[in-house]
């Protein structure tokens, strides 16, 4: 009854069956092996002491003064990374918005008939025009990040040393 109080105080179902089938013989073993009940309370003391999760470590201390704030700030949540990604990615946007303006839709200019602009493409009271430009700019943005993302989960990870 013991054994079983104690399993269920640490969610016997977290332990591993192995662990706990050790656990179990080792629990009989004290009983067949120590006639002092003093002894095996101690040993179950052990036990319990060991299954007993620790509490965490304390958070570090906050750093005082607002220059060193604001630098625990930008290393702790990256912001320069994300700003720098921010720019590159508006730029980035822009660049294929400039490629499927001046390259792509000309190339489409001359699927259509002469004297009427892509950009006057319509069916009925709908204009397609900017948005099948739209629609080009967004495909090509969304496979240049594929492509990136792709890169950069397939390049090796670098290991930083944390200095003191």
């Amino acid at each position: 009854m013991c054994l079983y109080i104690l399993l269920l105080q640490y969610d016997i179902f977290l332990i591993p069956s192995k662990v706990i089938l050790g656990l179990f013989l080792y629990i009989c073993k004290l009983f067949i092996l120590m006639d002092n009940s003093d002894q095996i309370l101690a040993e179950l003391k052990k036990i319990t002491d060991l299954l007993t999760p620790k509490p965490p470590p304390p958070p570090p201390p906050k750093p005082k003064g607002l220059i060193k704030e604001f630098r625990a700030f930008l290393s702790t949540y990256k912001v320069l990374g994300m700003a720098v990604v921010f720019i590159l990615a508006i730029y980035l946007g822009i660049l294929i918005q400039a490629m499927v303006t001046d390259l792509i839709m000309p190339i489409i200019q001359y699927a259509t008939p002469s004297g009427v602009s892509w950009q006057s493409i319509a069916v009925g009271p709908f204009l397609f025009g900017e948005f099948i430009n739209a629609v080009i700019t967004f495909v090509i943005v969304a496979f240049v990040i594929f492509l990136i993302v792709k890169m950069s989960s397939s390049m090796p990870k670098v290991k930083r040393k944390k200095s003191a």
